[in-house]
């Protein structure tokens, strides 16, 4: 009897330690009037707030809200954006339709068409998925316009941890729309979610435009290629506004789907060859001059072989140095502002050896690589927790369009 006593409160407490310590979706939606504890205020008793991102941690797994809306604005320069928050039962009538303004984190990743993408990439008006969580409760950037003050429930979720189309939304999570019927004369579709091929709801009816674009192998087609029977995946628009959404894209088929994501993986691996790969400083030996870097998520894993990349021209000091082997993997570090945007890399970038480069724990936000830099001059943005971008002594450092450097603003 004892044993069985010890068992039950061993898993009892297996459970608590179990069960996150933040709320999260599953405790029930976001009210409009809801109020927060600022941590320094809260109490031992108090109930599970949202959780609080840390600076220079990532977060853990699960802790973020999800939000999903069509893009209704962009700061591509700045990442930031606002959306038009979809319609849901949690709202009254006076608080439907209402943007939320937010801003993506140094380590939060974009989505566009099965691929990662910047914000410019994805076309206003496009549907999205979000995970996001609130500001810093001693933030105070002003709202978005809005009629008679109104705003979202969801308002305070200011801090993006990822955003993706629909296309990359149930293509992550292997699903994918079955196409019960179609009335072009009435502009109308009705599909039902399959996973894993059996149905994952009910069917939904969405609307046609005379501007669909329809994509099936590797051709543009018409309207009328769409039948009855086929698993697509497509983006929305004008979601929950009048109804599930007017289509604005549909791939009928594999072909068509992996064309698009290839397409977009370039388009991504170009942005990130001349702008660097995004990271932060998780450690500096001042003596020895070592920086060491660990860079986040969101990026196409294939551009992390290219740190192993041999470039044998001599690139001068401080990149170069007597004792360095000119053999081995080199690069260029870059200090950048929270909203990855650099200064000049050009000029001000500096670096040297890659002296070791590492697989560490993969972490919500994390790439799970990090590498240490030997550098030839020290700049102050070299500290831990400040955002820099790396440039492997492969890639070609060019001038950016002059809206994408800071220099000269500070």
């Amino acid at each position: 009897m004892r044993l069985l006593v010890a068992l039950c409160l061993a898993a009892s407490i297996l459970h608590a330690e179990d069960k996150p310590k933040f709320r999260t979706d599953a405790d029930g939606p976001v009210q409009a009037g809801e109020k927060r504890t600022n941590p320094k205020d809260r109490k031992p008793g108090d109930k599970p707030d949202w959780f609080q991102l840390v600076e220079g941690q990532f977060p853990p797994e699960g802790s973020a809200h999800a939000v999903s809306g069509e893009l209704i604005d962009v700061d591509h320069l700045e990442r930031r954006f606002q959306m038009r928050v979809d319609r849901n039962d949690s709202q009254d009538a006076g608080i439907v339709d209402l943007p939320l303004d937010a801003t993506m984190l140094p380590y939060g990743s974009i989505w566009y068409q099965g691929a990662p993408a910047a914000l410019q990439d994805i076309p206003l008006g496009t549907h999205l998925h979000g995970l996001f969580y609130q500001s810093d409760p001693d933030d105070k950037t002003p709202l978005p316009y809005n009629a008679n003050g109104r705003k979202t429930p969801d308002w305070e979720f200011r801090r993006c941890f990822r955003i993706e189309d629909d296309f990359s939304f149930y293509g992550r999570q292997k699903q994918l729309w079955k196409i019960d019927s179609v009335d072009l004369d009435a502009k109308r579709l009705t599909a039902t979610l399959q996973d894993n091929g059996q149905p994952g709801g009910p069917p939904k009816l969405f609307d046609l435009l005379t501007s669909t674009r329809v994509l099936e192998a590797n051709t543009i087609a018409d309207l009328k290629a769409i039948q009855p029977g086929q698993t697509v995946l497509f983006n929305l628009t004008w979601a929950t506004l009048y109804g599930p959404g007017r289509i604005t894209d549909v791939w009928l088929d594999e072909p068509a789907r992996a064309l698009a994501t290839a397409n977009q993986l370039e388009r991504h691996r170009n942005h990130i060859r001349e702008r660097g790969l995004p990271g932060w400083v998780s450690a500096v030996d001042d003596a020895k001059q070592v920086v060491t870097l660990t860079f986040f998520s969101g990026v196409d894993p294939k551009l992390f072989d290219e740190l192993k990349g041999i470039n044998e021209e001599p690139q001068g000091w401080p990149f170069s140095f007597p004792e360095d082997d000119p053999k081995a993997p080199k690069g260029g570090i870059a200090v950048a502002r929270e909203s990855l945007m650099t200064y000049d890399p050009v000029n001000d970038r500096k670096g040297g050896n890659i002296l070791d480069i590492k697989n560490v724990a993969i972490e919500p936000g994390s790439s799970g690589v990090q590498i240490k830099v030997k550098c030839g001059m020290m700049l102050e943005g070299y500290r831990p927790r400040r955002i820099v971008r790396f440039y492997p002594a492969t890639w070609k450092v060019i001038a950016l369009p002059l809206e994408e450097q800071f220099h000269g603003r500070e």
